[in-house]
């Protein structure tokens, strides 16, 4: 008998020209979450999985099909999955590791730069029509160049920012749960130090831990009192890892001078 999928959100042609012939599909093509209920009817009789990032998948959904045999998540992140309940129905979660590390490297250096430089806030300023004339302290930011640089995760997209790094001639210190290999420090120029250390000492943290239990609101308002009044905080990771009220009240009250975040605790 076939084996038959479900694809809970549009793929590329090309992702979907890989899935063999002799597979039945029933693909979901939208960019829209499907509602719970309609992905657990879709769902029953299927073998297989393949969701995004947009899907939650708890245990009633594991549940729809007692064929299930895998889900494979389109996203390096699988915090939209409960591998627990999935691990014990025996249903292999698998996830696409890899494919966005430079670009979110890059993005994550994107998002440093501008509220360093203030260069949105330059934008605004300049289409808004109050730039009037010349003023030598309009929108200063501040400089990149041989600052020091805290990443907090330093698996494959942290190391990728800290590559980026030695163009600036930055310090680079790390935490990490795993600490990497002597090899790697030597190559990144980069030094393992405590959470707190890096907090206090960075003039620019950025984030690219996964989202666990441990880390939801890693960065909360103890943790933002630790930085320095002129520090930046980038979040290229997950939302809920920084709690973004007291982020706001930083902001707000000057503990830390910006915060450039690719993403946020909801989202639509």
């Amino acid at each position: 008998m076939a084996k038959s999928i479900f694809i809970s959100n549009t793929l590329p042609q090309d992702a979907l020209g890989l899935v063999p012939k002799e597979f039945t599909v029933d693909l979901h093509n939208t960019d829209h979450p499907l509602p719970k209920a309609e992905l657990v009817a879709r769902l029953k009789g299927k073998d297989g999985l393949i969701c995004h990032i947009i899907s939650a998948i708890d245990e009633e959904v594991l549940g729809a099909s007692p064929n299930l045999k895998v889900v494979a998540n389109v996203a390096v992140g699988y915090n939209n999955i409960d591998v627990a309940a999935a691990r014990r129905r025996g249903i292999i979660v698998t996830n696409t590791p890899d494919v966005l590390t430079e670009t979110t490297a890059d993005f994550a250096w994107a998002l440093l730069m501008a509220a360093a430089r203030r260069t949105v806030e330059a934008d605004h300023y300049a289409r808004s029509g109050e730039w009037k004339r010349w003023q030598w302290d309009l929108l200063w930011g501040m400089d990149v160049h041989g600052k020091t640089l805290g990443i907090l995760g330093f698996g494959r997209i942290g190391r990728a920012v800290a590559r980026r790094a030695g163009g600036f001639a930055m310090r680079v210190v790390y935490h990490d749960a795993v600490r990497a290999d002597a090899s790697v420090e030597r190559e990144l120029r980069a030094t393992h130090v405590d959470q707190d250390t890096l907090l206090r000492e960075s003039d620019f943290v950025t984030i690219h831990t996964p989202l666990l239990p441990e880390t939801r609101h890693l960065i909360g308002e103890q943790a933002l009192r630790k930085m320095k009044k002129t520090a930046i905080l980038v979040n290229a990771a997950r939302g809920p890892i920084v709690d973004e009220a007291a982020l706001a009240r930083a902001l707000r009250e000057g503990w830390i001078a910006g915060a450039g975040l690719d993403v946020f605790e909801e989202e639509p």
